[in-house]
């Protein structure tokens, strides 16, 4: 199987709130919100697992950006959500490329649809995220990163917690 299925823990997070243009700028909502998290020297304890991750919010119709909190992290004066946690389908492809992404979303989404056990979860603030699973240094040498894509499902029958 091409799939990973995990589990992300509740975890507040610093939010770029809603970003309808798209804009990675230095002046953009999310080029802002890069700078940032990017600023962020992390403690060997919180630098191993995934902090930030980039999603379309649906009911706002843009592009938002969440770094997941520690207890002693500065927000950075941006919004702080609550995220709930749960149980996420993910895959790998090399970031910029549409339509190998593409595809393997469709296989997720099928793989889930035939699913006896999992069915998808979205609801608000609970949709489709990326991201980046390159360390910068390797990033820079290769000259490409990898993109991990992670789609909510949860057992069936659950209700929403």
């Amino acid at each position: 199987m091409e799939f990973r299925i995990i589990s992300l823990p509740p975890f507040k997070a610093a939010s770029s709130g809603i970003d309808k243009e798209f804009d990675f700028s230095s002046n953009g909502i999310l080029g802002k919100f890069d700078k940032y998290f990017s600023e962020i020297k992390l403690s060997e304890r919180d630098s191993f697992i995934p902090r930030d991750f980039l999603f379309f919010d649906e009911e706002g119709q843009g592009m938002v950006w969440w770094w997941a909190l520690t207890e002693d992290m500065d927000d950075g004066n941006n919004e702080v959500v609550d995220f709930e946690g749960g149980y996420y389908i993910t895959y790998v492809y090399k970031d910029g490329d549409e339509e190998t992404n593409g595809k393997l979303y469709n296989r997720a989404l099928e793989y889930i649809k035939n699913s006896d056990i999992l069915e998808l979860d979205i609801h608000k603030n609970h949709y489709a995220m990326g991201h980046i699973i390159t360390p910068p240094e390797i990033i820079e040498a290769q000259g490409w990163a990898q993109m991990e894509t992670f789609i909510p499902v949860k057992l069936k029958g659950d209700s929403i917690i």
